[in-house]
């Protein structure tokens, strides 16, 4: 049985690229960091093909993004969030879904759980909610070894977005009331209200 307590936990869900940020944070910081380290250009066309692997379903998810950054190779965890910092401080909030924004900040004030959960790297995205607070955070975990990002577990998406939820809350109950991506995925159908960012325009999820 559920206390009254465990039932008040009200959740609200969303993605980062091209929900709440307006762009893809992947590309973007990947561009950023070739202004700080113009060298890193020539992963451009690796990055190009293992996109077109993975949009023709020949690479998985976690496989995907262990590749895909290869071009954080050998900048350590601190000098990569030394980066991030920089970036984010560039992007917020202009770059950001205002009328969401305007949505989270009232419902945080009315007592509701904001979490987002991406694919993104956790290295690299963490450092945006030291600029916008947030009850918890879920994205992609890496190692850093022979410098070089793996992947720990799986690439958060899809399950992997509840599996982190439900670790997160320990058993306690938990209504995820809504949840935003770009995307049809897990978390929206999992959710009381749902919704699709398309363009910046949000539409319900059906």
């Amino acid at each position: 049985m559920t206390t009254k307590k465990e039932e008040e936990i009200e959740v609200i869900v969303f993605d980062l690229n091209g929900t709440f940020y307006n762009k893809s944070s992947k590309d973007e910081f990947y561009n950023f960091i070739c202004t700080k380290r113009p060298k890193r250009v020539r992963f451009f066309f690796e990055m190009m093909y293992y996109k077109l692997l993975h949009k023709f379903k020949q690479m998985r998810q976690t496989e995907f993004k262990e590749n895909f950054f290869n071009y954080l190779d050998e900048l350590p965890p601190e000098k990569v969030k030394e980066y991030a910092r920089e970036f984010w401080k560039k992007e917020y909030p202009e770059n950001f879904n205002k009328e969401l924004h305007q949505h989270f900040d009232k419902m945080k004030k009315e007592g509701k759980q904001l979490f987002c959960a991406t694919g993104g790297l956790e290295v690299y995205v963490k450092p945006l909610f030291d600029l916008y607070p947030v009850d918890g955070f879920f994205g992609t975990k890496t190692r850093y070894e022979n410098q070089t990002y793996l992947v720990e577990g799986e690439a958060c998406k899809d399950e992997e977005k509840i599996k982190r939820l439900d670790e997160h809350f320990k058993g306690k109950h938990y209504t995820i009331i809504e949840a935003y991506s770009d995307s049809k995925e897990t978390i929206l159908e999992k959710a009381k209200k749902a919704f699709l960012v398309k363009d910046g325009k949000i539409v319900p999820f059906e």
